[in-house]
């Protein structure tokens, strides 16, 4: 069993900066990429930022310049540090990430429970 586990959600005000954590846990063989998406009240989920084991990073536009996402991966971890935050980036961010649980698995997605981040004006 795999378990991503977030952390680091909260209520910041605009301007602000906020860093979420993410770990994944368990029967784990291999992680290819880890990223974060996010999804606000009546909106799709969207990407915000995903790094490969490669750590070639891809981050959305509306990111770019303010958010940073890092990996360990020794650790199984992966951050998301979130500057200049506004009320536009107000939603749950939850944790991806593609895994081999053994040697000849599927690499299949797993997704923490989401985290609440909420930009006050």
């Amino acid at each position: 069993q795999v378990q991503l586990v977030e952390s680091g959600g909260g209520l910041v005000q605009a301007g602000g900066s906020l860093t979420l954590s993410c770990a994944a846990s368990g029967s784990i063989f291999s992680i290819n990429a880890m990223g974060w998406y996010r999804q606000a009240p009546g909106n799709q989920r969207e990407l915000v930022a995903t790094i490969t084991s490669s750590s070639s990073t891809t981050y959305a536009d509306s990111v770019k310049g303010r958010f940073t996402i890092s990996r360990d991966r020794a650790k199984n971890t992966v951050n998301l540090q979130m500057n200049s935050l506004t009320p536009e980036d107000t939603a749950v961010y939850s944790c991806n990430a593609q895994l081999r649980r053994f040697l000849g698995d599927a690499r299949r997605d797993y997704w923490g429970q989401g985290t609440q981040v909420t930009v006050s004006s």
